[in-house]
C-alpha cells in the first residue's frame, strides 16, 4: 500500500529485505530463513518471549509481517514455516503513533515503529534507529492535513444498515427451532482449597426453546463438596445424594439433542465444563453476546440483562430449583424477548 510502513523500513535499513508471496512456504528466501535456526519471528502472542531472553541468545534475523492485524494473523495461521519459528515479543516503550489507522490495542504498533523499537534494544542503542520514524511522521501529518483540508471526492452516503438486534433476531429467528438453553452449575474448590483440577459438574439444566422439553440432571460429586455449594448454588447438599453418574447423565443428555441444536449458553462456562467431563458440546450461541447486542451495552448478569429486555413484557418463570433454574429462565426470556420485541 502506498502508505504502508515495511517499504520505509526497507529504504531506511540497509541490511533488511522485503518480500512478497502470496504464500510465503513457497518463497525460497523465507524457506532458507524458516530453517535458520539464529532466526525468530517478532509477532505479540501468549507464546512469546523477549528476543534479549531466548536461549540461544539475540536472533541475528527478525522476521517481521507487515499488514493490517487481521492479515498479519492470517499470514502467520496461513505459514506452517513461519509457526514453526521461536516467536519474540515486546512490551512497547510508549504507545504507537499511527493515528490514521485504529490500533486493536496499545501494543499494537506500525512495522516501522516496531522495528524501531526493538532494534534499539537489541542494539542497546535507542537512538540509533530513531531518523527511520521521521518519515513515518510526516507520512501520518500529511494524511490527516489531506483528511481535513479537502473533501473526500469518493464519499457515498452510508447504506442504511440493520441494527446489531436486527441481526441477531434474524440469525435467531433462522435457528429457533433448534434452540437449546443449557445451564450447568459445579463443585468449585479452586480457591478455597487451591485445587488444580477444573470445576466438576454438578446441576445440568436445558431446555428446548421451541418447544419446552426439559432436561435436569443432579450429577454424584466425585469429589468433596466445596463450602460454597449450598450457598452459591441456592440448594441444600441433600440435593446432590444419590446424584447420578456423570455418564448416565450424559447418555440422557445426548438422547435429548438433536443433530441440528445449538446449545445457547452464557459465556463460556457450562460449555467448558462440559467440554472437561467428556461431553463435546454441538454448534453454540453465547446468549451474553446476544444479550449485548440487542442492550448496545454490557449486559450485567443473565437476570439483570432478561430483567432489562422485559421491561415491558413477562419473564420466564423457573422451573428448576436454586440459581440454575433462576439463570435458565433468564436465558430463555433474553432470547425470547430478542425474538420478540421490535
Amino acid at each position: 500500500m502506498p502508505i504502508g510502513t515495511a517499504r520505509m523500513t526497507n529504504l531506511g535499513l540497509a541490511n533488511s529485505e522485503l518480500h512478497v508471496a502470496a504464500d510465503l512456504d513457497l518463497h525460497p528466501r523465507v524457506q532458507a530463513l524458516a530453517h535458520d535456526p539464529n532466526t525468530a519471528l517478532l509477532f505479540p502472542g501468549p507464546d512469546a518471549i523477549e528476543p534479549w531472553a531466548l536461549p540461544g541468545g539475540p536472533p541475528a534475523t527478525l522476521v517481521v509481517l507487515d499488514g493490517t492485524w487481521i492479515q498479519a494473523q492470517k499470514m502467520l495461521a496461513r505459514s506452517t514455516l513461519l509457526q514453526r519459528l521461536p516467536r519474540v515479543a515486546f512490551a512497547p516503550a510508549a504507545p504507537g503513533a499511527y493515528r490514521i489507522r485504529r490500533e486493536p490495542a496499545a501494543h499494537c504498533l506500525a512495522t516501522v515503529e516496531a522495528v524501531v523499537q526493538v532494534l534499539g534494544r537489541l542494539e542497546h542503542d535507542p537512538e540509533r534507529f530513531l531518523p527511520l520514524l521521521r518519515a513515518f511522521e510526516q507520512m501520518v501529518e500529511q494524511q490527516l492535513h489531506f483528511k481535513t483540508a479537502r473533501p473526500n471526492p469518493y464519499f457515498h452516503a452510508p447504506r442504511e444498515r440493520p441494527s446489531d438486534r436486527e441481526r441477531v433476531r434474524t440469525m435467531l429467528a433462522k435457528e429457533r427451532e433448534h434452540l437449546v438453553v443449557v445451564y450447568g452449575e459445579a463443585n468449585s474448590h479452586a480457591f478455597d482449597t487451591h485445587d488444580p483440577r477444573p470445576s466438576e459438574l454438578l446441576q445440568l439444566v436445558a431446555e428446548r426453546f421451541a418447544t419446552g422439553e426439559r432436561y435436569e440432571a443432579m450429577l454424584a460429586p466425585r469429589r468433596p463438596l466445596a463450602a460454597s455449594v449450598p450457598t452459591h448454588l441456592e440448594l441444600s447438599l441433600e440435593r446432590f445424594e444419590g446424584g447420578e453418574t456423570v455418564a448416565a447423565a450424559f447418555d440422557r443428555f445426548a438422547a435429548f439433542l438433536q443433530p441440528d441444536d445449538r446449545l445457547c449458553a452464557w459465556g463460556r462456562f457450562t460449555l467448558d465444563m462440559l467440554q472437561n467431563e467428556g461431553f463435546a458440546p454441538p454448534a453454540t450461541i453465547n446468549v451474553r453476546e446476544v444479550a449485548a447486542r440487542a442492550l448496545g451495552r454490557s449486559p450485567g448478569g443473565p437476570e439483570q440483562a432478561a430483567k432489562a429486555l422485559a421491561a415491558n413484557g413477562t419473564e420466564r418463570i423457573p422451573w428448576s430449583a436454586g440459581r440454575a433454574g433462576r439463570r435458565l429462565a433468564a436465558l430463555g426470556t433474553i432470547l425470547e424477548r430478542v425474538l420478540v420485541d421490535r
